[in-house]
């Protein structure tokens, strides 16, 4: 790795906890080049703008995030597994990945363009994600999915409904027990069966 790349990783590093402290409003580059200890003209060296800075550290967290579940689910498992998998993987690293979280999920920042391109892509690529799942899990026969397309949407939606509890203090320890229970009610749903 040259030195360009090694300091271009390291203001994109500081970056993420600046954008983390303070969110990608209140942040300014002066703030990043005085975490990153360099002077603000380096910093527009390395990106041209605030928003190419929060775009990279977004892009890092995603990778992050996505090369985990990756490894987590590039395994012959059945489908089921994968499935719990990728969910516990993806609430378990919503902590960890404040920036990315924030582009996914809140709409105070959703007004600027390249935000809900960011939003867009990432809610495409989850979607894409478990469609691959639900597919490989039809073709294995162990879900019964006509259009794995529209279930893929549903469950990101269903997914992300079970984040905001994370974000309170000391409820990551109940994580395990709500997801199984979710879990549960979308394998085999809530009707009673005869």
């Amino acid at each position: 790795m040259g030195n360009k790349s090694k300091v271009r990783g390291r203001i994109i590093e500081v970056a993420r906890s600046v954008f983390a402290k303070y969110g990608y409003k209140k942040t300014t580059m002066d703030d990043i080049a005085q975490g990153a200890q360099k002077g603000k003209s380096s910093i527009y060296y390395y990106f041209k703008s605030k928003e190419e800075i929060f775009e990279a550290v977004v892009e890092t967290e995603s990778k992050l995030l996505f090369d985990d579940i990756s490894r987590k689910i590039n395994h012959p498992i059945p489908a089921k597994e994968k499935f719990r998998i990728y969910v516990f993987t993806r609430l378990n690293n919503i902590r960890e990945l404040p920036n990315f979280y924030d582009v996914l999920e809140n709409n105070f920042i959703t007004s600027m363009e390249f935000i809900e391109n960011l939003q867009q892509k990432y809610h495409q690529r989850e979607i894409s994600i478990l469609q691959d799942i639900l597919s490989d899990g039809v073709k294995n026969r162990e879900f019964s999915i006509q259009d794995t397309e529209i279930a893929a949407i549903a469950l990101v939606t269903a997914i992300k409904g079970l984040e905001a509890p994370l974000l309170i203090k000391g409820a990551k320890k109940s994580l395990e027990r709500r997801v199984d229970y979710v879990l549960k009610i979308l394998f085999y749903g809530i009707m009673r069966r005869n």
